[in-house]
């Protein structure tokens, strides 16, 4: 009995978890560190894949990893180390104390896998730690994604890629046969972008000489082309394309349209002044020749009108102020701007209307119409009647008006010409209908009246006698009327 009682005792006391005596010199702390020791070597021995499905909890009863737990560890992981070995020598235990591996967790260990590493991190270095298993999932593209890089794409599934908004290279097309491949799919998709996108990688990986012509053949996309560089202001690959297709007009007005570059008004009538010389069509050649004569007339009348302003010599200036040069404005605002404020002059001088006239060619139709929205616009009713009255070989004089009297009534009504200039005017409108609505509508009393007398029409004027005031001068004209 004695011998087993020695085998027992000497069983306890050689393992390395010490059984529990009333008479042990060791409190609870000693033990509790022994067994975390304990517990923190079998990492070691079990697998990480195993691990870490494993949810694990310290002797604390908080979760291993937490924040909490982290931040006890860390506090206490330089201390525990030295106090557990100093105490497993003095107890004389059979075996010696495993000793406590530091932590390796920190703050960083809440998105970032554990630490393999024996020694104690700090937190700069768990962030930094290259060789940190990283457990958040990956967000990455849709491998479909990767093909518009790398998958050898045909030109007609390129270009129903880039139809769709994909993004696909077309570097890959090297070999001319593929990139004219390329613009015919392209061409036969009828998507103006596409089209456009495809003769912008042509024209800066082919020569000049080969793009040019194979465009040539290539009419749709050769519209395409010019379009781009006209829009893009390309102004010297565009003459040349234009040259290389012999395309002498289109040459010129491109050079032509160069003006609209030019501020100086100077520099522009003597830019003008070449381009009359250059390949255009004889109307072209004509329109050239007026532009130019028109900027040099125009330059003379700013000039002239500048400094009659300033010295506040002419009444029509002080009155009337101007708003804007006439530099570089069309010919009918030209031919407004004569009417307006040189309207009297002798056809001798630039500024004259005739002068005008005859010099640009203008029509009588177009000169009647401009003249008197100018003359109507000062109210210059004298001047308007003058416009529209003509001779006959016999010295006889009558109203005659290019455009129809229904304009000329509806022109002087928007600059509140008197109802006595209006009814004149009104008079003289052939269409009886239509002479009657407009007279209606600007109450021309006795041109309705008047017209319902020719027409012997009693009912509508018995009707028209409710429309006028009573008493006035116009129900005794009808009442007269209707009278008789």
């Amino acid at each position: 009995m004695s011998r087993a009682r020695a085998d027992e005792e000497e069983y306890w006391h050689s393992s390395k978890f010490r059984a529990f005596t009333f008479d042990d010199e060791d409190d609870e702390l000693s033990q509790l560190k022994e067994s975390k020791r304990a517990v923190n070597s079998l990492r070691d021995i079990v697998d990480d894949d195993d691990d870490d499905d494993l949810e694990r909890v310290s002797w604390s009863g908080e979760p291993v990893g937490s924040i909490s737990w982290s931040i006890k560890e860390t506090a206490s992981g330089s201390t525990s180390s030295l106090e557990g070995r100093d105490s497993s020598l003095q107890k004389g235990s059979s075996y010696a104390a495993l000793p406590k591996q530091v932590s390796s967790y920190s703050l960083s260990s809440l998105f970032k896998g554990r630490n393999k590493l024996p020694s104690f991190q700090s937190l700069s270095d768990a962030l930094t730690d290259t060789g940190v298993k990283n457990y958040a999932p990956e967000l990455r593209r849709p491998k479909a994604e990767y093909k518009d890089y790398s998958s050898d794409w045909s030109p007609r599934d390129t270009v129903r890629r880039m139809q769709r908004g994909k993004v696909c290279s077309l570097e890959r097309f090297r070999s001319l046969q593929d990139k004219l491949v390329l613009l015919d799919e392209a061409v036969a998709g009828h998507d103006g972008n596409v089209i456009t996108a495809v003769l912008i990688f042509l024209k800066r990986t082919l020569r000049r000489e080969i793009l040019f012509r194979e465009l040539e053949v290539r009419q749709v996309a050769l519209c395409h082309l010019i379009h781009f560089l006209r829009e893009t202001g390309e102004q010297k690959l565009l003459l040349d394309l234009l040259r290389f297709l012999d395309r002498t007009e289109e040459v010129a007005l491109s050079q032509y349209r160069e003006h609209l570059n030019i501020q100086d008004v100077e520099k522009r009538k003597e830019f003008l002044k070449g381009c009359i010389g250059l390949p255009f069509s004889a109307e072209d050649t004509s329109h050239i020749q007026d532009h130019y004569t028109l900027l040099e007339r125009q330059i003379i009348i700013e000039a002239n009108d500048r400094h009659l302003e300033k010295a506040g010599q002419s009444e029509i200036f002080r009155k009337y102020p101007r708003k804007a040069s006439i530099l570089n404005m069309p010919l009918v605002t030209t031919l407004f701007y004569a009417c307006f404020y040189h309207y009297t002059e002798a056809e001798g001088t630039f500024s004259s209307p005739t002068n005008l006239k005859k010099t640009f060619k203008i029509p009588d139709k177009q000169y009647v119409l401009t003249a008197l929205a100018a003359r109507a616009k000062l109210r210059a009713w004298d001047d308007v009647d003058a416009l529209l009255t003509t001779k006959n070989w016999l010295g006889y004089t009558k109203k005659k008006a290019p455009i129809g009297f229904h304009r000329v009534v509806e022109m002087l009504q928007r600059n509140n010409a008197p109802v006595q200039v209006l009814q004149e005017y009104v008079r003289l409108v052939e269409d009886v209908e239509t002479r009657l609505n407009l007279a209606t509508k600007y109450k021309c009393h006795d041109v309705v009246i008047e017209t319902y007398r020719d027409l012997k029409d009693r009912i509508q004027l018995t009707a028209y006698k409710c429309k006028v005031e009573r008493g006035s001068a116009e129900e005794e004209k009808i009442n007269s009327i209707l009278n008789n």
